[in-house]
């Protein structure tokens, strides 16, 4: 893994951590993790493959993600208070988190260090994955999946919360930073 990789993984599994301590939901909230996925992503991924079994191969990553991101979206805590929104990520959510994240990490160090990339191209050929790009495209699409729906959960969880609110009190709380 070079210093990038280990800089961006270590940083994803970071976001969590910080919302471990409860915190004012804002707009910070949303572009870290955010422009974190979307530089692997301009990083990583060159192509989405779609021969053989390439689709199956990150369809079932990208499904992953999903479970993965509103699991967590829905273990951490959204509550009002007085105008502000507040998040905290409980144990649940911060486990959901290290294990994909982690996940990635792990897999990457055992098919780079750990003997594992001939294990990996045996499963490649017999399940017809045409090319490590398909996995690299797999893993930062479920990277990219769990970030989002994870946010989008906690978004439309905040947003639920206001919905009772009267319109002024639910714009004032929307706007601030």
């Amino acid at each position: 893994m070079t210093t990038t990789e280990w800089i961006t993984d270590i940083a994803l599994l970071l976001v969590v951590f910080r919302q471990l301590r409860e915190d004012r939901l804002d707009l910070k909230t949303f572009l870290i993790p955010l422009g974190i996925v979307a530089f692997v992503a301009h990083t990583y991924l060159d192509s989405v493959p779609t021969a053989g079994n390439d689709l199956v191969l990150i369809a079932a990553l990208v499904g992953a993600g999903a479970v993965l991101g509103i699991a967590g979206g829905l273990y951490t805590r959204v509550r009002t208070a007085g105008e502000h929104i507040l998040i905290k990520a409980g144990a649940v959510s911060a486990i959901l988190w290290v294990l994909g994240m982690g996940a990635r990490m792990g897999f990457q160090l055992w098919t780079e260090h750990g003997g594992g990339a001939d294990d990996v191209a045996r499963f490649s050929l017999a399940h017809h994955i045409t090319s490590d790009q398909a996995w690299v495209a797999a893993f930062v699409l479920m990277a990219l999946t769990e970030v989002v729906t994870r946010l989008a959960t906690i978004f439309i969880r905040s947003r639920m919360l206001t919905a009772g609110q009267p319109a002024a009190a639910a714009h004032r709380v929307a706007a601030r930073p």
